[in-house]
């Protein structure tokens, strides 16, 4: 009879702690993108979040320009891109989808100058640049680093007699696209002068493919990795590129700080790109097919202090019709997982180098994942997301709470010597070498101890996934808002995960309802069974 009731027993544990499989696993389908390195440490962050509730996104950063062609051709289910179609580019403007297509607002960011420059065998971290210097060091015009103009915006630094090494994008990409915008909009005289040279017609305006010209001592590399990856080999000393910030904070690398309209050099913290992309226009014509795309030479020209210039959105471009490959089922993964990212995912913006996006932008993406097919049931409750940006009185919590920039930030004769990027004290680094006329560190130099993200975000997609690499940053995450574990003495956080929103779960019987079912039986079993049981024995006897 003991026998009998400790069997029982042990199968009633067995089903209890047998791991249960999640309810809706089973009803999302795989889907695929490509598109934007730029965004791409984002991305990766947010499909590794979902792989616990079954979902299987897989991403190659192969570039703005590759993904928005891949989603014109359907070979993949959603694009990720800085630049919207239709733009002309070199004379020629790019063909709409003949598919049906909506932008959504993903994440925001900075547009940073990540570089490689020592002087008297220190390394120089606290780099300043102005837009007519990064303009004329990016069209050939300056060439060495002890040039009188970057000495001007750097009075505390000694700058060593130094070629400059610009590394380009090889490839169509995004941060070309809004780099060029910048340079086109701010300074157009010199860069059409250097498009003119390079062989191209003028006025030379945004280009997603950057003109190289022969003999000016440029190097071209592929993807956000593949300039990233060149400047941070010790190598080579002396080059300077066109980034997102999460690259520099992931590779230990410093940026430059970039004068704005107020006087005042920033750097593209994810507060300073919030203040700044208060200056944007945002399309908010639901008819138009560049609805939710941005306009930004309010932020190029904004005079608030905090402001970065060189800040901007990422887009996801989503179907809105079920045609070809792309069915109401992968639908159904697609809304969700940007239910998922437009909402929870933008907790971890700022720890991963990006800007989360404002409540407005966040309820205009939800709307467009409704218009995905078969969206169905996918609901966010916008009360719980726990966005930092949101404010009871629809301002951008960020941007009202960003500090003001130190004095020694002002153009003038002062120059603050604390590091940026992913060289500030709080992610590794410290202060830079400079002549001893710098000036403090107080004030906001506090908010450029930013984190990095160590997503690694080739293009093999699947790889990743099957890899389930834990994602893990390192610095400073007083802004973020999630489960983290953080060493306090390193700054490096592991396991960074947010909390999901809830993805639309199988209508019908499933196997918990089964398993449910065979506990309550057993228990039912395990206590009248032995006594039934007795009683018939006893009745043989």
């Amino acid at each position: 009879m003991r026998r009998l009731s400790a069997f029982f027993a042990l199968l009633l544990v067995g089903l209890i702690a047998a791991p249960a499989t999640p309810a809706a696993a089973a009803d999302y389908v795989p889907i695929n993108g490509a598109g934007s390195s730029w965004s791409s440490n984002a991305v990766d962050q947010w499909r590794r979040n979902v792989q616990q509730y079954g979902m299987r996104v897989n991403y190659a950063s192969t570039g703005s320009s590759d993904g928005r062609n891949q989603f014109k051709a359907g070979t993949v289910d959603f694009a990720v891109s800085e630049t919207p179609y239709g733009l002309k580019d070199n004379g020629i403007v790019e063909a709409l989808p003949s598919r049906g297509f909506a932008y959504m607002p993903i994440v925001a960011g900075g547009t940073s100058f990540m570089y490689n420059l020592t002087s008297g065998g220190k390394r120089i971290t606290n780099l300043r640049l102005s837009g007519d210097v990064l303009t004329l060091i990016f069209t050939g015009e300056i060439t060495q680093w002890n040039d009188k103009r970057i000495a001007a915006d750097n009075p505390g630094l000694t700058l060593p007699k130094r070629k400059i090494v610009p590394v380009v994008r090889s490839d169509g990409s995004g941060s070309t696209a809004q780099f060029t915008l910048w340079m086109a909009t701010e300074h157009q005289k010199a860069w059409d002068a250097y498009c003119k040279r390079a062989g191209r017609s003028t006025p030379c305006g945004q280009t997603s493919n950057f003109p190289v010209l022969a003999g000016a001592g440029f190097v071209a590399q592929p993807n956000s990795q593949g300039v990233s990856g060149y400047v941070a080999q010790l190598a080579n000393e002396g080059t300077i590129t066109y980034v997102e910030y999460s690259y520099a904070l992931k590779t230990g690398f410093p940026v430059a700080k970039v004068l704005n309209a107020a006087g005042y050099y920033v750097e593209p913290t994810a507060s300073n790109v919030a203040v700044g992309l208060l200056g944007a226009k945002i399309n908010q014509d639901e008819g138009s097919a560049q609805y939710l795309t941005q306009k930004l030479e309010g932020v190029y020209r904004s005079t608030d202090p905090r402001s970065y210039p060189l800040s901007s959105y990422s887009y996801m471009i989503v179907p809105t019709q079920a045609q070809g490959s792309f069915t109401t089922d992968k639908g159904q993964t697609l809304a969700a997982f940007a239910s998922y990212f437009l909402c929870e995912g933008q907790q971890q913006a700022e720890v991963l180098g990006y800007s989360p996006l404002p409540i407005n932008l966040v309820k205009a993406g939800l709307a467009q994942v409704e218009r995905i097919p078969g969206a169905g049931s996918v609901k966010v409750d916008i009360k719980k997301c726990n966005n930092p940006t949101f404010s009871s009185d629809g301002t951008n919590t960020l941007a009202k709470k960003a500090a003001m920039p130190s004095e020694c930030d002002k153009k003038g004769v002062t120059q603050c010597t604390q590091g940026t990027g992913g060289a500030a004290a709080g992610a590794g680094g410290g202060t830079t070498a400079s002549s001893g006329s710098g000036g403090s560190t107080t004030g906001s130099d506090v908010d450029t101890a930013q984190t990095a993200a160590d997503a690694a975000a080739s293009g093999d997609g699947d790889a990743q996934v099957a890899a389930g690499e834990d994602a893990s940053v390192a610095g400073v995450t007083s802004g973020l808002v999630g489960p983290t574990a953080c060493d306090a003495d390193t700054g490096v956080c592991s396991a960074v995960a947010a909390v999901p929103v809830e993805a639309p779960a199988p209508v019908g019987w499933s196997l918990a309802h089964t398993i449910v079912l065979l506990i309550v039986a057993l228990i039912g079993l395990l206590i009248v069974g032995p006594p039934v049981l007795a009683l018939m024995l006893g009745r043989r006897r």
